[in-house]
Order: C-alpha cells, then sequence, then structure tokens
C-alpha cells in the first residue's frame, strides 16, 4: 500500500465525524502533522493523537490573528512545556502577512512571539513550521538564522526569486498544497526547489479551486498534487511519491 504524510492539515477544526469518515475513506496508509492555532487548538490535536497513532501534533499560535496577551502567552507556553515531549514540531508560527492586508498592524510584537518560538525549537531540538510568505521570509530567515535554525518548514510557501534563493541555500524545506495543480505560481515556484526539501500538504480544511471546487479537503488530494509534481520534475509518480514520503518522514522523525 502506498505511504504519504499530510505534512500540515488543521485537524482541530475538523469535527470527529468528519474525521472518522476521512480516515475510513483513505485509499493509502497516511500519517499527518496536525498544526495548532493557540492553546485549545494545541488540547485538541493532543487529544486527537492520543486517539490516532498516526497523527503527529505541532503545538503554537497561529499567527493571522490578534497578539495574545501576556496572561494567554504564559498560559500558552506554560502547556507546550508540560507536553513537549508529545509534540513533533513547534507550529503553526510566523508572521501575520494576509492580516496586515485587512487591519493596520505593527509586527513587532509578532516578531517577538516568533522569536521565543524559535528559541523552544532550537532549545528542544524540534522542527518549526512556518508561516511566512514574500517580503516576511527575510524577517524570519533572520530570526532562524540569529538561532542557527536547521530543520525550518515554510508550509504553502510564496516568494520572489531571492527569498526562494535564501530558503534553498540555508535547507529550509517548504510543502505545496493542492493548488499546485492550477497555480502557476506555484509551479513555477516547485520547478525550481530541491526535491529532497520538498512536502506535500492539504492545509486542510482549507478549501482550493480548480477540479478541487465545492469538495471538502481531504489527504487523499494529494495523490493528484504529488501526480502534478512529478509532470513538473519530468520523474515517475512513484519517484515523486517516495521521495516526499522520505522527505517528510525524515524532517518530523514519523516512525
Amino acid at each position: 500500500m502506498d505511504k504519504y504524510i499530510d505534512a500540515h492539515i488543521h485537524l482541530d477544526k475538523y469535527s470527529n465525524e468528519e474525521l472518522k469518515k476521512m480516515f475510513h475513506e483513505l485509499p493509502f496508509q497516511l500519517s499527518l502533522v496536525t498544526v495548532s492555532c493557540d492553546l485549545e487548538s494545541c488540547k485538541r490535536n493532543l487529544a486527537l493523537a492520543e486517539i490516532y497513532p498516526f497523527v503527529k501534533p505541532a503545538f503554537g499560535f497561529h499567527p493571522e490573528q490578534g497578539l495574545p496577551s501576556d496572561n494567554d502567552i504564559s498560559d500558552l507556553f506554560s502547556w507546550i512545556n508540560a507536553h513537549k515531549d508529545q509534540m513533533a514540531a513547534v507550529g503553526e508560527v510566523g508572521l501575520p502577512y494576509y492580516l496586515r492586508s485587512e487591519e493596520d498592524i505593527k509586527l513587532d510584537g509578532y516578531i517577538e512571539l516568533l522569536e521565543e518560538f524559535i528559541k523552544l525549537a532550537k532549545r528542544w531540538d524540534k522542527p518549526i513550521v512556518l508561516h511566512a510568505v514574500y517580503e516576511d521570509t527575510p524577517v524570519v530567515c533572520d530570526l532562524l538564522e540569529k538561532h542557527s535554525i536547521k530543520k525550518a518548514h515554510f508550509h504553502w510557501f510564496k516568494g520572489d526569486i531571492s527569498a526562494v534563493s535564501r530558503l534553498i541555500s540555508n535547507d529550509y524545506s517548504i510543502s505545496f498544497t493542492p493548488d499546485i495543480v492550477y497555480e502557476k505560481e506555484i509551479q513555477n515556484l516547485i520547478r525550481d526547489y530541491p526535491l529532497d526539501k520538498m512536502m506535500a500538504e492539504t492545509d486542510g480544511p482549507w478549501a482550493f479551486e480548480g477540479p478541487f471546487k465545492n469538495k471538502p479537503t481531504h489527504p487523499a488530494m494529494m495523490a493528484h498534487s504529488i501526480s502534478t509534481l512529478a509532470e513538473i520534475k519530468e520523474i515517475s509518480f512513484n519517484s515523486a511519491l517516495n521521495q516526499v514520503y522520505e522527505n517528510t518522514k525524515s524532517f518530523y522523525n514519523i516512525d
């Protein structure tokens, strides 16, 4: 049976019934790295991991929302510290690129919070899952380099040539979503990125367009994504699938 790893999904945003249906329908062996948005999200992802051994939880604070209070930050870090041995990675963390297009917000507090998460990843030797695109990429790279972080995963990455070059020079990993099937920007980026630094994700339940329009986001969509990757890289589907699987397994230390 083929093996897949969804490198970035928000399982906590699915209902229990949706998850039971999803896992029952899978046509392949699957592991999932489920990222967290806040403390309650962390708790639900951990609870899911205790039910489903193929679920690997990451703990963090999603940046596309208002900053938490000092008390909330303290509670979150205390909880993560207490459960650090049960987490696969620190994440999802980063900078609020899309929120800034809607609101006039300052980055200083977000940068400070991100650096604290980076310090945790360094201290505990954990991978870190990053929400950082376009002009936010250099800021995040500066922090990663400052703390000598090696295992950094830029999920659903988008950026210009200079940003791509910097990620490649640091051996950072990226992942692609099902929009690789229909988005030229993503296809062009993937064409130039090293295959051994790529992972597949769904970012579910985020909805997609193209052949996935009006369909609930499901890990099975990765087969279509990886097929497109194989076409772009001019290799067989099995070669692309095996490489992406091994990349993700190694990056997240998945058994």
